[in-house]
């Protein structure tokens, strides 16, 4: 009339369990970081690389779309561009978002 319930126990004790546990972690996160971070962080740097080497008459392109000529580097976090005929804008550096075509510095066609 008594019967007891039986409970299924892992054969052998496992003493691996928990490193084998953590595996499919491990390699999701190797798998984030080649195909999402390395990759970004590849891109952020260039970006960078690209908003410090800006020069005056450079044709680039700002992240609202405004196609503008660089008219005067203010400091490392502004820049004065030219977006029409006498019109000047000063954009935050990290807004500009390519630049379309790298002019020569005016300073090198007096030589």
């Amino acid at each position: 009339m008594f019967i007891s319930e039986a409970y299924a126990q892992v054969a052998g004790g496992g003493s691996g369990g928990g490193l084998m546990g953590l595996l499919p972690f491990v390699l999701i996160f190797v798998v984030f970081y080649f195909l999402l971070i390395r990759p970004q962080q590849k891109r952020a740097k260039e970006h960078k690389a690209m908003v410090m080497n800006l020069k005056r008459g450079d044709k680039v392109v700002t992240s609202g779309g405004i196609v503008a000529k660089v008219s005067k580097v203010v400091d490392d976090n502004e820049v004065d561009v030219e977006i029409a005929k006498d019109v000047k804008v000063r954009v935050i550096r990290s807004t500009i978002s390519q630049v379309q075509a790298k002019q020569k510095p005016a300073n090198d066609d007096k030589k």
